[in-house]
């Protein structure tokens, strides 16, 4: 039993929201993410630590929004090829429930496990 294909407008949308979305806070972690100044005349032993670990934190974020951002921008060409909703690596269909949940998967189920070769 074959699945309804999965309506591409809707996840069109959802990709595209959640890429408007990363961007915005893209922009004002940027900040955040910039070296700190390290004036010991300035500031403190224990406050310059917690400035560079801040700064480690928001470059982290950082790049986490990064893969996140590449991750929908591949979603979104498999929706304009046609391929989305399914397995880049074994060609199955990926279950709607698992598109809507996270809508970037490239991988059905039993790839993104392991299962299938």
């Amino acid at each position: 039993m074959t699945q309804p294909p999965p309506d591409y407008d809707h996840f069109r949308t959802t990709l595209l929201t959640l890429q408007r979305e990363l961007l915005a806070v893209s922009s004002t972690g940027q900040e955040a993410a910039q070296p700190v100044e390290l004036d010991q005349t300035a500031v403190g032993r224990v406050s310059r630590m917690d400035a560079l670990q801040q700064q480690a934190m928001a470059q982290a974020a950082q790049q986490r929004r990064h893969i996140q951002l590449q991750r929908i921008e591949s979603a979104l060409q498999r929706l304009e090829n046609g391929k989305f909703g399914w397995c880049v690596r074994c060609g199955e269909e990926i279950f709607r429930k698992r598109l809507d949940v996270a809508p970037t998967v490239p991988l059905c189920i039993a790839c993104a496990d392991g299962r299938n070769p």
